[in-house]
């Protein structure tokens, strides 16, 4: 099993910027996919940005590239994603995921998550 813990949210302005954590158990760290979702009020829980096991390859949704990034320290057992140019859309809960595959976007095939890390902006 793997257990994966988000930190890092609050509530930030337009514009502003937040860094997330997600910090993961076990030692198969470095052999997962790992994801960013959120689920914002009144959505359903969607694909943000992923990252392959060995942090080389990355992927993100449309609406979000340029303004954060994922990146991961394997030898630390985490997963970070950084927001920038935040906007009122972005607001959601952010969860982190595990998976086999980095590319994959729909929600069912990754494996383990956090409990989530709210993310508010304001107008």
């Amino acid at each position: 099993q793997v257990q994966l813990v988000e930190s890092g949210g609050g509530l930030v302005q337009a514009g502003g910027s937040l860094r997330l954590s997600c910090a993961a158990s076990g030692r198969a760290f470095s052999n997962y996919a790992m994801g960013w979702f959120r689920h914002g009020p009144g959505k359903e829980r969607v694909f943000v940005t992923s990252i392959s096991p060995s942090g080389g390859l990355t992927t993100s949704a449309d609406s979000v590239k340029g303004r954060f990034a994922i990146s991961r320290d394997n030898a630390k057992n985490t997963v970070y994603l950084q927001l920038n140019s935040l906007e009122p859309e972005d607001t959601a809960v952010y969860y982190c995921a595990a998976g086999s595959l980095y590319y994959y976007t729909n929600t069912n095939r990754w494996d383990y998550w956090g409990q989530g890390t709210q993310v508010t902006v304001s107008s």
